[in-house]
C-alpha cells in the first residue's frame, strides 16, 4: 500500500467518512443518515450542521483506529452542492472543519470538490476508469433530479444542465408520498421495498400492473418534465385511497418514474450523441428502479454499486487521490 486519500461527505441527511488506497479500492468507510424526528419531512440547515459536527469526530476516530493516519497522502471534502457560483449549503461546513483540521495536522494537502462531483465520481471512477468523452449523468438524489452533460476534467467534473425536473425533484414525490402514507422520512427505501414486493410477485412486468388512474401520463419536453402533478394525485390518495391498493399504486409510481427516466436517457443521448449513461443518487440505489431498467429495453444505463448510489464520501475520496496524483491542488495545505 503506497498511500492512503481520506474522502468527507457531510450533506443535508447523511455523515459519511471514506479511506481509498493508491488502487482506488475502499478500504473503510462510514455512512449513516441523520435522524429525523417522526412526522417530520426534513431537517434545518442548522440541525443538520449539529449532527454532522457531533457524528464526524467518532466516525474519523472508527477509520483511524485500523488504519495508521500517517499514511492519508491527503484530503477531500465536499464543500458545496454543485461546481457553480453561488452554490451553498451550511451543512457541508461540518465536513470542511473537519478537513481542514486534519489536513493542518497532517500537513497535507486538502481538495475541495461539489457534492454533485461526488455522486458522479462513487459510480464512474470505482469501475476502475474514467471515460474520456463527453457522457450523460442523472443526479436522482432526495432534492436533486437532474440530467447533466458531464465530463472529467483536472478539478474533478465539469456539468451542465440539460435536463431534469422543472419542479420537485423524484425523491421528494417519494419522501412527500411515504409520509402522508404514515412512513418515516425518508421514505424512499420504504416504498421501494412495498413496490419491490408487488413487481416481484407479477415477474417485473409491467404491463400487468392494474392503471388505477391515481397518477398523470409524465411528459417530457426537451428532456425536461414536471412532477408536481403527480404528486398532487398521490396526496389526494394518501388522504382516501377508495379501496385501491397500496402496493398496486407505489409499484405504479415506480414503474412510471422509470419509464420517464428512460425516455429523458433516450432522448438526451439521442440530442447530444453519446451512448454512455450513469445515474447516481439515492433514487438510483431502489432496487425496483434498477430492476425495471435492467429488465427494460437497452438503455445503456450503468449504475455502479448501490452502495455508492447514495450519498458517500467514497467518491470525494477518489476525486482526491485523482487529484493529488496530477497536482492540482484548489483549498491549499
Amino acid at each position: 500500500m503506497n498511500g492512503l486519500f481520506l474522502g468527507l461527505d457531510t450533506s443535508n441527511y447523511r455523515t459519511s467518512a471514506a479511506l481509498i488506497d493508491s488502487e482506488g479500492q475502499i478500504i473503510a468507510q462510514k455512512a449513516v443518515l441523520l435522524e429525523v424526528p417522526e412526522g417530520k419531512r426534513g431537517l434545518r440547515q442548522s440541525e443538520a450542521f449539529f449532527m454532522h459536527s457531533n457524528r464526524l469526530p467518532a466516525y474519523i476516530d472508527e477509520l483511524f483506529a485500523d488504519n495508521d493516519p500517517s499514511a492519508i497522502k491527503a484530503v477531500g471534502v465536499s464543500e458545496r452542492p454543485r461546481r457553480i457560483e453561488g452554490s451553498y449549503m451550511p451543512c457541508f461546513l461540518a465536513g470542511v472543519n473537519a478537513a481542514r483540521e486534519i489536513a493542518a495536522s497532517l500537513r497535507i494537502p486538502l481538495y475541495g470538490f461539489s457534492h454533485q462531483e461526488g455522486h458522479a465520481a462513487a459510480v464512474i471512477e470505482s469501475e476502475g476508469g474514467i471515460p474520456a468523452s463527453e457522457m450523460l449523468f442523472f443526479h436522482l438524489s432526495g432534492g436533486t433530479t437532474e440530467a447533466l452533460l458531464c465530463r472529467p476534467d483536472d478539478s474533478g467534473y465539469s456539468m451542465t444542465i440539460v435536463g431534469g425536473t422543472k419542479d420537485i425533484s423524484v425523491g421528494q414525490l417519494l419522501d412527500r408520498f411515504g409520509v402522508a402514507m404514515g412512513m418515516p422520512f425518508p421514505a424512499g427505501s420504504y416504498l421501494d421495498d412495498l413496490a419491490y414486493g408487488e413487481l416481484e410477485k407479477r415477474g417485473f412486468d409491467t404491463r400487468s400492473i392494474k392503471k388505477t388512474g391515481v397518477l398523470p401520463k409524465l411528459k417530457i419536453n426537451d428532456g425536461y418534465f414536471n412532477l408536481s402533478g403527480a404528486e398532487t394525485r398521490l396526496m389526494k390518495y394518501a388522504e382516501d385511497d377508495h379501496g385501491i391498493s397500496q402496493a398496486n399504486v407505489t409499484a405504479e409510481l415506480f414503474a412510471s418514474i422509470t419509464d420517464l427516466l428512460v425516455r429523458d436517457n433516450r432522448y438526451l443521448s439521442e440530442k447530444f450523441v453519446t451512448d454512455l449513461t450513469y445515474m447516481a443518487g439515492g433514487v438510483a440505489s431502489s432496487r425496483s428502479f434498477r430492476e425495471l431498467v435492467k429488465r427494460g429495453t437497452n438503455s445503456g444505463i450503468r449504475f455502479g454499486d448501490p452502495e455508492l448510489s447514495g450519498d458517500n464520501a467514497a467518491g470525494i475520496a477518489l476525486l482526491a487521490k485523482r487529484r493529488y496524483e496530477t497536482g492540482n491542488c484548489i483549498a491549499g495545505k
